[in-house]
């Protein structure tokens, strides 16, 4: 494609209207059909913050689904990560199909025949597989979408799911999986006698999204820090490798979880099966308590930590 100076260096083109929307000015756009959206699409199939496109350091642009409701899909492969853009490439949202075009974007690289989706976690579907489920979720959302942008609003998230997905990726999470304001990250354990170490990853997860999340009002203007709670627990799920499935009473037990820190007071909260494969030896900081979880018909077991505690935890 020539490029001529009056030529945006990247846009989104609606080709049926023959409208295109620029990305040069800053490092984000909110797609949606909501008011202050950089890419406002009129159409009731778009969700009012629908996703968000970025642009990372060294140039490339990623899109980034925000929880809409009928998803965000490249080329025809639905979005589930931040997905890194190719000029050329077709965006859809709900009903409206826009051409991504790029002068200086990266050419991806091309997948070996059969390969997944880029996005797609690259394990094979596993069935019956032990694994640990993070499940992290940003606190007082509601309060947060009354008191700011919708634009910045759509900032925020895009930006914290990007940390999060890095940040789990790094530590070796499988899949991760965004949902509206959260996130399910998930460790799958081929090794049984490396499991006390992945546990210890996921923590060492948390730990960083704990960090990135409380200076994203840095780069924001938020009224306030974020803060976020997490929920985590192992045992034996059904994990799908397609679309970052994972099923069974761990994954509910994760964001019950989750939930539970709110009542408690704490940050993370860990499923019995997850603490007693860590292995704690001495003055555990764990605290145990016994919490109605949502779906339970008995009270359980969570062994509760700050955020505080846990970092020191982890420099034993």
């Amino acid at each position: 494609m020539s490029v001529t100076p009056a030529e945006p260096e990247a846009y989104l083109l609606l080709e049926g209207a023959g409208r295109r929307y620029p990305l040069n000015a800053g490092q984000s756009w909110a797609i949606g059909r909501g008011d202050g959206c950089a890419v406002m699409l009129d159409s009731r199939s778009v969700s009012r913050l629908h996703a968000l496109i970025q642009r990372r350091e060294g140039g490339d642009y990623s899109l980034v689904d925000l929880g809409s409701r009928n998803g965000c899909f490249v080329n025809g492969q639905r979005v589930s990560l931040p997905r890194i853009l190719a000029d050329g490439d077709r965006l859809a949202f709900g009903d409206q199909e826009l051409l991504f075009r790029a002068a200086r974007a990266r050419a991806r690289e091309a997948a070996p025949p059969g390969a997944a989706a880029r996005e797609a976690p690259t394990a094979a579907i596993h069935m019956q597989s032990l694994a640990t489920i993070v499940v992290v979720d940003i606190r007082d959302f509601s309060r947060l979408t009354r008191s700011v942008p919708e634009a910045v609003l759509a900032q925020t998230v895009g930006t914290w799911f990007l940390h999060v997905g890095q940040i789990a990726e790094r530590q070796g999470s499988w899949a991760r999986k965004y949902i509206g304001d959260a996130v399910m990250a998930i460790w799958v354990h081929d090794d049984p006698s490396l499991l006390a170490a992945d546990i210890i990853r996921t923590l060492r997860a948390v730990d960083e999204i704990q960090a990135v999340t409380a200076a994203i009002h840095r780069q924001l203007p938020l009224p306030e820090p974020l803060r976020i709670g997490a929920g985590i627990n192992t045992g034996t799920a059904i994990i799908g490798g397609g679309d970052n499935t994972a099923l069974g009473e761990p994954v509910n037990a994760a964001f019950r979880l989750e939930s539970a820190t709110k009542e408690l007071g704490l940050g993370v909260a860990l499923g019995e099966r997850t603490y007693s494969e860590l292995h704690v030896s001495g003055d555990s900081p764990f605290v145990r308590r016994e919490v109605e979880l949502k779906g339970y018909e008995s009270r359980r077991a969570v062994w509760a930590i700050s955020f505080e505690n846990l970092r020191e935890f982890l420099k034993r």
